[in-house]
């Protein structure tokens, strides 16, 4: 089964929401996917129009979803791109169904995901990513009475927090690894931003009265069959949590499986665009973390500059421009400001697990001199998740690259794999090198 639409969107998160919804009202036929079952995406997970007031961005979320349900944008939920097997043209799974789609332009809003580092202790039942425990929470997990570390870097953090105390958690304490003087740099910058001060007011005040530490961090986890105890350190001294969970992220990194897959050029970590939102690819868009974690804020304006240029309206998305540039640098003040410690890359023994499904420990990563030569020797990344745990984890460590891709970019079904192509040369890694 294959249809066509002028335009496709992959992505349903606020970026995508945007783009789709512009694109749809200028008139273009629009096809907006996701595999998820309701459009959102992380930070708006579990939001109906009507059940949304109390969140702090529900209005905003209600706003966008209504507006998108009253075009003709076609949404396909429950959704996954696993192949590009011809130009303009992506291979879906859907509903247990193969089908293709075939795009006249093509806008990339896949987002980004946590980053997790190995410390002593972080495979124990109990310890979770940070935003992996808040969507847990968002799934039903109940959390009343429960003990909660959250630890980490990022302005997520706080939000993540406030949600689990707001779900009934007992929040025991909240580290960051930035130090208070990047932090304090940070709030300067946001004098421009009047709503993320409101915003960080508001979160402060949920969260009265429990530690706030920066410039600290995990230094390991114990417990006999799970979680149990956490041990915290600013580099000077350390102490010790008794919790029954521990939420740890250390911010996030774009998913850039499809857009490496397209042939995107990625440069510094993230997407490479213009000012339009053009990538290296003719036709193709990408908006949101993917091109720079910068939250909310600027995943909508890219979304809408997106959806406007891929509607033929220049002037539209030219006058974005100017709330465009603030939010970019925003978005580099947030990498200044939350910029990993090198005592993380240290805490390591030598028995710590790095690649989880392949149960490879950080002794036997050591022998290594590459991301490649891991995968050969020692099947790190080559696990149920692709190296998407593993590979930040191990550029941050080792300062290897990751990024080769070839299809399918998802975990696929037999039946979808059968039919596919052999990989098409040059299309396995189109990561380019930082400046």
């Amino acid at each position: 089964m294959k249809e066509a639409f002028d335009l496709a969107v992959v992505g349903a998160g606020p970026g995508g929401m945007a783009a789709a919804a512009i694109a749809s009202e200028a008139g273009l036929r629009v096809c907006l996917l996701d595999d998820n079952r309701s459009p959102g995406g992380q930070i708006w997970r579990g939001l109906h129009p009507n059940t949304s007031t109390t969140n702090p961005h529900g209005r905003e979320f209600s706003a966008r979803a209504e507006r998108l349900l009253r075009t003709n944008c076609e949404i396909w939920t429950g959704s996954q791109v696993i192949d590009q097997p011809a130009p303009n043209t992506l291979r879906i799974e859907r509903d247990g169904e193969l089908r293709d789609l075939s795009y006249g332009k093509l806008i990339l809003a896949t987002g980004a995901r946590e980053r997790f580092l190995p410390f002593p202790g972080w495979t124990l039942p109990g310890i979770t990513g940070a935003g992996g425990l808040q969507a847990l929470v968002k799934s039903g997990l109940d959390v009343r009475g429960k003990r909660v570390l959250v630890a980490g870097t990022g302005p997520l953090l706080l939000a993540i927090a406030a949600g689990l105390r707001d779900a009934g958690a007992k929040i025991v304490a909240i580290y960051e690894q930035a130090s208070l003087k990047k932090l304090t740099r940070l709030g300067f910058t946001l004098r421009n931003h009047p709503g993320k001060i409101a915003e960080g007011f508001g979160y402060a005040k949920k969260l009265r009265g429990i530690r706030y530490g920066t410039g600290s961090w995990v230094k390991s986890a114990e417990g006999s069959i799970r979680l149990e105890r956490v041990t915290v350190t600013d580099g000077r001294k350390e102490w010790t949590h008794e919790c029954d969970w521990l939420a740890c992220g250390f911010h996030l990194v774009p998913n850039l499986e499809l857009p490496l897959l397209v042939g995107c050029v990625v440069s510094n970590g993230y997407v490479t665009v213009d000012d339009f939102q053009r990538s290296s690819v003719s036709g193709i868009a990408c908006v949101g973390e993917l091109t720079g974690i910068g939250g909310l804020d600027k995943a909508l304006i890219e979304g809408e500059i997106a959806g406007w240029f891929a509607a033929g309206r220049k002037d539209k998305a030219h006058a974005l421009s100017p709330q465009l540039r603030k939010l970019r640098t925003f978005t580099r003040r947030l990498d200044e400001a939350f910029a990993l410690r090198k005592e993380l890359g240290a805490l390591c023994r030598p028995e710590t697990i790095i690649c989880r499904c392949e149960d490879v420990a950080s002794s036997t990563m050591q022998t290594c001199a590459s991301w490649r030569e891991a995968k050969l020797h020692t099947r790190c990344g080559m696990g149920a998740c692709q190296g998407r745990i593993c590979g930040p984890a191990t550029e941050f460590l080792f300062g290897w690259k990751y990024g080769s891709v070839r299809p399918p970019v998802l975990p696929a079904s037999l039946s979808s794999i059968a039919v596919m192509p052999e990989p098409r040369t040059g299309q396995a890694d189109a990561l380019k090198p930082a400046r």
